[in-house]
């Protein structure tokens, strides 16, 4: 995946996305936190032609479903990963 990050003066930052299919989507960081997802198509690559508004927990939640792998699943590898570094079994 190709992934960019444009500063949009007074706005904030867009992170864009290119997947290794083609499609192309971007998730735009507002200044105070607000998130949009951003499609696009075919036409000009620096038009959207959908955007999706989130709100911080919203957000949130979208970003733990995308994970590969839970913040608790996460966690508890790094733990044992701790121990093991420490000599004492997790």
């Amino acid at each position: 995946m190709e992934i960019t990050r444009t500063s949009v003066s007074g706005v904030g930052v867009v992170n864009h996305f290119l997947t290794r299919g083609g499609q192309r989507f971007g998730v735009l960081v507002y200044q105070t936190g607000r998130r949009s997802l951003l499609r696009y198509g075919a036409g000009d690559p620096d038009v959207p032609v959908d955007r999706i508004e989130l709100d911080l927990d919203e957000a949130d939640q979208v970003a733990a479903v995308l994970q590969s792998a839970s913040v608790a699943d996460r966690l508890a590898s790094l733990e044992r990963q701790l121990a093991e570094l420490q000599g004492r079994s997790a």
